[in-house]
């Protein structure tokens, strides 16, 4: 019993045409070959149907269009895999950018407008408000902080000020501000 040790598998090869010289099957047709070979395969298809037989692998020459095309293919696709997606130059290569969609950035805008007139109103209201009173909470802090460091006091008496702060500034203030005005 003998064994075929071949790497090639069947119809990888074709020849081209005149006979004398052959190339991998490629992966991509020409647009003239792939018209015929949809003819053929159509073809084939009716033929199977009317005489119920299994229709045979095409061994038609490669034309030179898609060798060519293969080789371009391949190329491509080796310099994709080179490509830096994290590079300056692949990003340089995207300019210019495509131009602004000027409908569409004020439909945008209208709509951005309309959500803010639509959250100021109920609630919505308070909600700057209330983050205006927990900065100017917050900066007070911070001045009192500047002012205990600008009187000559010890680090222990300073220490102790600040905490008798924050503790007052614990006890006016709701729980729920108290991340955004004192930062432990």
């Amino acid at each position: 019993m003998a064994q075929e040790h071949s790497q090639t598998v069947g119809d990888e090869w074709v020849s081209f045409p005149g006979g004398e010289l052959e190339g991998k099957r490629p992966k991509v047709l020409c647009d003239a070959c792939r018209e015929a070979l949809k003819r053929e395969t159509g073809a084939r298809l009716s033929l199977s149907r009317r005489t119920a037989s299994r229709p045979s692998s095409p061994s038609r020459p490669l034309c030179f269009q898609c060798y060519r095309a293969g080789l371009d293919r391949d190329r491509a696709i080796h310099a994709a895999g080179q490509l830096n997606t994290a590079s300056e130059e692949r990003f340089q290569s995207q300019l210019p950018f495509e131009p602004v969609d000027k409908p569409r950035l004020e439909m945008l805008k209208v709509d951005r407008a309309d959500a803010r007139a639509a959250a100021v109103l109920g609630a919505g209201r308070f909600v700057d408000k209330r983050r205006r009173a927990q900065i100017a909470a917050r900066h007070t802090l911070q001045t009192l902080a500047a002012g205990l460091h600008a009187h000559p006091l010890s680090a222990t008496e300073r220490d102790r000020a600040m905490a008798m702060a924050i503790r007052a500034a614990e006890l006016q203030l709701p729980d729920a501000w108290l991340p955004f005005v004192v930062a432990r």
